[in-house]
């Protein structure tokens, strides 16, 4: 398990590497879909809360510290220490999640009956913790 802010420097610093750097609002969907994938395989990424906001799913302590790129790239390097087999599982994330057009990403979490609509519940749950049994459970 991680700290998010160490994955969430990981994931910049790989993007950026590729010459593909990403947004915060990229970056909080891909977070979104590395704790779900981790949750899928019986695992935990991060510890950290991931709420339910207006443009879907997000790690408030994440947001937070990369908020000054306001909807800008974030082209910050890190380093950071992920294991070489974690590594290989959120590059595959990574490599598909962060080459998509941020809102196609945004409507992915937005999904019907998964995890962030459940919460977010047109707007009555904005800002209401998602939690990680219903992220296994609905995605």
């Amino acid at each position: 398990m991680y700290n998010a802010i160490d994955l969430a420097k990981y994931i910049v610093t790989e993007c950026y590497s590729k010459e593909n750097p990403i947004s915060n609002l990229q970056l909080q969907k891909i977070l979104y879909f590395v704790q779900r994938d981790f949750l899928l395989r019986d695992d935990i990424a991060f510890l950290e809360s991931i709420e339910a906001w207006q443009f879907g799913p997000v790690v408030p302590v994440v947001y937070y510290h990369f908020c000054g790129y306001g909807a800008m790239p974030i082209t910050d390097k890190y380093s950071v220490n992920i294991s070489e087999e974690d590594k290989t599982y959120i590059d595959k994330i990574v490599d598909e999640k962060s080459t998509m057009n941020p809102w196609d990403l945004v409507a992915e979490t937005h999904k019907p009956n998964g995890a962030w609509e459940k919460v977010y519940d047109n707007g009555a749950g904005n800002h209401n913790v998602i939690s990680i049994e219903l992220i296994k459970e609905a995605g």
